[in-house]
């Protein structure tokens, strides 16, 4: 081991280049080059393989980083693909848009010793494409088919997840999702810099070809209700994720050409799809020659305010009413924006949109930040007479997202719900209040990494496979 492993005292810390600044602006692909196999063979080598490896604690699907680092490390690319498969669905995806440097990278043990972290996500994603480019990955097969079946309503992280894992045990399966695509948030609510979409369609391709079927363009309460989807199969997931938008109820809130964040995003990655998006051709959710501002801190915002520089905008500032140091989003997310044109007004906050129909400035007041409470986060606090105007032509609000009302939305008053709107499970099994329907991803905590997505779908999987297991042999004991 020594002699492949343990060089981050020799071998500096190194991430794939990133393309030049002018050159990415100018187009949505992704912002990082590849790493070439002996530059990831090297990063890889300098994990120093810790007895308690907190970057694998701090994973929440405690992937087995350091093994996969080591066979990397070792050139062997086709064993790491499948260690990493093993407890991630989606190590292409994960590699791409976690947040390393608040999990995997930020809890890495020669990073808190001075030497810079492993390259933890960099090559996760350079194992999985690999294996993707080699075939390596291919459809799963059944040794023995189930016939019982599960209806998974929502095709975002946690149902893919949960769908992967039944399909693998036998069960069939079917996903039901009120989007045209299948994806989710990974389709329509990241941008392609961060995330291009043939890596999303090749993944549900794969799925489909296992024989796990789709079922698109479908509302659950309106096309089908959430009882005959329950009589239909032996289980069912609600996976749909959390998609209100968060509201700010200020003066002028009602003004043209301030829209919430997934609106936005949603038009321009369906224009990058190729679709006629009405709204973005006329120029209403188009950033081009506008003075846009974006409300906001979290990942969605990041996104934001990229893809309008993207879009050409004349200038693109963020609002966020704490500072840089308390900020929810990445902070590499952050960097990379400022890299690229944006301008960040720390501790400030929108206090009135003015405008005739459409939006032409806000008025901002700036703020501070209190002593900790006793949750441990700094409170912001308004300054007196700290005022001022900004000219604005596009405002776009990522102040983040609430569940839809779900026993209204499916027609089933009978769904309990948390007093926040998610829906209230079973801690333990992952069911709700209606017997032999589970649930999984950010309906149930609330909006969230995909990461943990995955990993509720994963464990949701385990408890409808129990469920099942009992509904079988319960109904053999009845004949």
């Amino acid at each position: 081991m020594s002699d492949k492993m343990l060089k981050f005292v020799k071998v500096n810390q190194q991430t794939p280049e990133k393309r030049e600044v002018k050159k990415r602006v100018d187009d949505f692909k992704e912002i990082y080059d590849e790493f070439i196999n002996e530059k990831a063979k090297e990063q890889s080598s300098r994990c120093s393989q810790c007895g308690v490896p907190f970057c694998q604690i701090h994973c929440p699907l405690h992937n087995n980083i350091p093994d996969w680092l080591k066979l990397a490390a070792e050139g062997r690319l086709q064993e790491a693909s499948e260690l990493a498969h093993s407890t991630n669905n989606m190590p292409e995806v994960c590699g791409r848009i976690c947040p390393q440097d608040r999990l995997c990278e930020g809890n890495c043990v020669i990073e808190r010793s001075g030497h810079g972290t492993v390259t933890i996500g960099s090559i996760e994603k350079y194992i999985t494409d690999t294996a993707w480019e080699k075939g390596w990955i291919k459809p799963f097969k059944i040794s023995k088919e189930i016939n019982q079946s599960v209806g998974i309503i929502g095709a975002g992280p946690a149902g893919l997840a949960c769908a992967e894992e039944l399909r693998k045990l036998g069960y069939k399966i079917v996903i039901y999702d009120r989007y045209d695509r299948a994806g989710g948030l990974l389709i329509y609510g990241i941008p392609n810099f961060k995330l291009e979409k043939f890596v999303v369609e090749r993944r549900t391709n794969l799925l489909k070809k296992s024989g796990i079927e789709f079922k698109q363009n479908i509302e659950i309460g309106k096309e089908i209700s959430l009882e005959t989807l329950k009589q239909k199969h032996d289980a069912v997931l609600i996976a749909t994720g959390v998609y209100k938008p968060r509201e700010v109820d200020l003066p002028g809130n009602n003004l043209k050409n301030i829209f919430p964040a997934m609106e936005f995003l949603t038009a321009s990655n369906r224009k990058g799809l190729g679709d006629k998006v009405k709204n973005f051709d006329n120029g209403d959710l188009n950033t081009q020659n506008k003075d846009v501002i974006v409300i906001g801190g979290g990942d969605t915002a990041m996104d934001c305010v990229r893809t309008a520089i993207r879009q050409n905008a004349k200038s693109v500032k963020c609002l966020y009413r704490r500072d840089r140091e308390n900020m929810p989003g990445s902070a590499r997310e952050v960097y990379n924006a400022e890299e690229e044109g944006v301008k960040f007004i720390w501790l400030s906050n929108p206090k009135k949109f003015i405008g005739k129909e459409k939006v032409s400035s806000a008025i901002v007041e700036k703020m501070k930040l209190s002593e900790p409470d006793e949750s441990g986060r700094k409170k912001p606090l308004p300054i007196q007479n700290s005022d001022f105007e900004m000219k604005v032509d596009m405002v776009i609000k990522a102040l983040g997202f609430d569940p839809e009302n779900l026993p209204k939305l499916f027609n089933n008053p009978n769904l309990i719900v948390t007093k926040w709107g998610t829906i209230k499970v079973n801690l333990k099994t992952m069911e709700t209040n209606i017997p032999g329907v589970f649930a999984a991803g950010d309906i149930i905590r609330g909006a969230s990494l995909v990461v943990w997505a995955i990993r509720d779908g994963r464990e949701a999987a385990l408890s409808i496979q129990k469920y099942l297991q009992n509904k079988k042999l319960n109904k053999i004991k009845a004949a």
